[in-house]
């Protein structure tokens, strides 16, 4: 036994990890092949995934113009060349670089302790475009101020709470249809990849078209079209196209067919440090009045930046906002809450948390509340809405089993706060094939979707199909979840009808859905707390060991009696005494 092998062994059995399940923590559910050190290479994995978000939320939301003030001219009606503008824009970036990190960590850090679970948390992608291109409008343009997006998004947040304390989130997540789940994590999946594609979080090897949807791109922006950013010549040759590719694609991925542990953060590290020096082709820093200004940033290493402009700037005063308001905060609601919810729920599928009975996973109801909270408390930040990320499968895919995960990728965004120069200075082409390689794990859930019944079938197509194409997990769903009601709702017309004589092909085999899961639509601490059990919040296994102990005579007699294996490591053993406890 190696001294790491010991010191995972002696962090399990201390209240530390019993507290996360540890494996040989003795608690009645603990997380089989959980360790401590993997747990920490996990968080980092999953942090450095996500890293790009400190540089790409700031730069996409510091474009609505924040609480600077615009005064348009003829000349420049948007204050692209109005100095002063400009100069109190660059201001709002760095508010929202400490934000994006400090809201990260918290939520991230909370995720870990209260719902225990591997999965980060951040502002959101497309949400924030949302946010600051149609909702704020670049440079204020749009129908709604700034500060009044920012009560939106706050006001969404305690929307979120309630509906998550009284289960209906979860809910939601559980009522899906079986094979709109499945092909919800392979969607991500390819969502990511597309993600890991493109120029903003990427290598650059795809772009958006004109003709076409998408093109082959991969050339310096010296070649691209400055309106439409489409290549028009010398595709492909973009130097930190292929360094992405082969540093961090190929390499990566012959370390993890080799199962080297820390394969995803040694890509990441690698093709970040060759991007830095300023005298190569593929720097992050060209000599450019951006590139200067970056590199200067750089060069502080460690530094805080104190929010100076984004800090508490809601507008409370909401009577005379208008329909636009209203606008916001539903679309900020329905695309948020199905946004996270795929996520959270195509994670925890990820990583073996479903539970197949109740079609939930453990801590659901905490994690939904932590997400609503950071959504309230991100918007005093001055963030667009925060959410599940779905680069925490970096995380889960490098062994992350319990909340030890998103605990230390919090403490990481933490510490980021003091060294963003460096963390808001990791190139995207570093982060792009990570994410190509995570979907492509993600995808191993389109092989269970149930593909002989069409109603299963091809909703369950669109869901996967749209996701990528919208880049949106929210409207792959909505699809999805249309396509399904209608396919399935004019079927059982049909057969109702004609008296049972005219069925689809192949019913027999179709996926069996109800609205009415088992556990009900409240959360068990909820029907708990109604029963007036006095230690509603815990569940009835944790209440079983708290009384036996994990080890006690009567726990050890029920395991000889019941001893069952978990079957596919990483999965939760939902019984008490299911579990073989090791000697």
């Amino acid at each position: 036994m190696t001294w790491i092998d010991r010191t995972n062994r002696k962090v399990a059995q201390s209240a530390l990890g019993r507290f996360f399940r540890l494996e040989f923590s003795g608690h009645p559910k603990e997380r089989k092949g959980s360790r401590f050190f993997t747990e920490i290479r996990a968080g980092m994995a999953t942090f450095f995934a996500m890293a790009y978000i400190i540089a790409v939320n700031s730069n996409i939301t510091s474009q609505s113009g924040g609480t600077c003030v615009c005064t348009p001219t003829k000349d420049d009606p948007v204050c692209d060349n109005n100095e002063e503008y400009m100069l109190c824009v660059g201001i709002i970036q760095r508010d929202i670089v400490t934000a994006t990190a400090a809201i990260a960590a918290l939520t991230s850090f909370l995720m870990g302790v209260g719902a225990n679970i591997p999965i980060a948390c951040a502002p959101g992608m497309g949400l924030n475009a949302y946010f600051a291109y149609q909702v704020v409008g670049y440079h204020g343009t749009g129908p709604v101020s700034y500060e009044l997006a920012l009560t939106a998004v706050f006001v969404e947040g305690f929307i979120f709470i309630a509906l998550s304390l009284l289960g209906l989130r979860q809910w939601l997540a559980r009522a899906i249809p079986a094979s709109i789940k499945l092909a919800t994590g392979a969607g991500i999946g390819l969502y990511l990849a597309l993600i890991g594609l493109t120029y903003s979080a990427g290598i650059g090897a795809v772009t958006g078209a004109v003709s076409t949807p998408l093109e082959l791109a991969g050339c310096t922006d010296a070649f691209k079209d400055p309106d439409t950013g489409v290549c028009l010549s010398h595709k492909m040759r973009n130097p930190t196209l292929w360094i992405g590719i082969f540093c961090g694609g190929i390499l990566t991925a012959l370390l993890m067919m080799y199962r080297v542990k820390g394969a995803i953060i040694a890509g990441i590290a690698l093709v970040s440090i060759i991007s830095w020096p300023r005298s190569t082709e593929v720097t992050y820093f060209p000599h450019t009045p951006v590139g200067d200004a970056s590199f200067d940033f750089f060069k502080k290493v460690v530094t805080f930046h104190k929010i100076e402009k984004t800090l508490n700037v809601n507008e409370w005063s909401i009577g005379n906002a208008g329909g636009e308001f209203g606008l916001a905060l539903v679309t900020f609601l329905y695309v948020d809450i199905l946004d996270c919810t795929g996520t959270l729920y195509s994670m925890a599928r990820f990583a073996g948390f479903i539970d197949e009975r109740t079609q939930d996973f453990e801590g659901s109801a905490v994690a939904y509340m932590v997400d609503a909270f950071g959504i309230s408390i991100g918007s005093l930040f001055g963030s667009p809405p925060v959410t599940a990320y779905i680069e925490s499968g970096a995380g889960i895919s490098e062994g992350g089993k319990t909340g030890l995960t998103a605990c230390v990728t919090g403490i990481c965004f933490f510490i980021s706060i003091f060294f963003a120069p460096i963390f808001a200075s990791i190139p995207p082409w570093a982060t792009g094939c990570t994410l190509i390689l995570v979907g492509s794990m993600m995808m191993k859930a389109a092989a269970e979707i149930n593909w002989a019944y069409p109603g299963d079938a091809i909703p369950a197509f669109i869901t996967l199909l749209v996701m990528p194409m919208s880049y949106s997990i929210a409207y792959g769903l909505i699809a999805g979840i249309i396509t399904y009601i209608i396919l399935n709702t004019l079927t059982w017309i049909i057969e109702k009808a004609s008296g049972g004589r005219i069925v689809p092909y192949a019913k027999q085999l179709k996926d069996p859905w109800t609205w009415r899961l088992s556990g009900g639509i409240l959360p068990q601490w909820l029907v708990r707390a109604m029963q007036g059990k006095k230690d509603f919040w815990k569940e009835e296994e944790e209440i079983v060991g708290s009384e036996h102990g994990p080890h006690s005579s009567e726990r050890q007699e029920k395991d000889s009696h019941e001893g069952v294996v978990t079957p596919v490591g990483g999965e939760i053993d939902d019984q008490v005494g299911k579990k073989e406890h090791p000697a």
